[in-house]
Formats: C-alpha cells, structure tokens, sequence
C-alpha cells in the first residue's frame, strides 16, 4: 500500500536549494551582528587606550599638550637622525 507520492527529483533539489539560501541568510545576519560587536569592542578599546594614556599624564603632571609636544619633538629627532 502507497504511503504517498514520492517527491520527484525537481522538487527535493528545489527544497534543498531553500534550506541551503535559508542558512545563507541566517549567516549573513550572524555576520552583521558580529561586525557590530567587533566595532563597539575596537570603540571600547580606544576608550581603555585613551584612559590609560590620560592617567599617565595625569601621574606625571602632564596634559595633552604636552604629550603632543613630546610627540612632535620626537618626530623631529627621528627625521634628522635619518637623513
């Protein structure tokens, strides 16, 4: 006795093709979330740096400025050292 019509070979390729564009999209949306989450991670991470950075002028007596002074001056050095 017939348990009923079996699919042809069309229509499982058909369904296979479906699952398989419907992974596709859950991926990509995995991907699209992961991307946020690498941003805010690389944002939190500068925000650490930052911190950091502010602190150890801060122990040192130092601003801002002066940090971009040493920096400038720095860089000074290395160029006439090189050439």
């Amino acid at each position: 006795m017939p348990r009923g019509q079996r699919k042809n070979i069309l229509e499982k390729l058909q369904f296979e093709l479906q699952d398989v564009q419907d992974a596709i999209r859950q991926y990509e949306n995995c991907i699209i979330t992961l991307k946020k989450k690498e941003k805010t991670l690389k944002e939190q991470v500068a925000q650490e740096e930052y911190k950091e950075i502010a602190v150890l002028l801060k122990e040192q007596g130092l601003n801002m400025s002066d940090l971009k002074e040493m920096i400038q001056k720095k860089v000074i050095e290395n160029n006439s050292q090189s050439a």
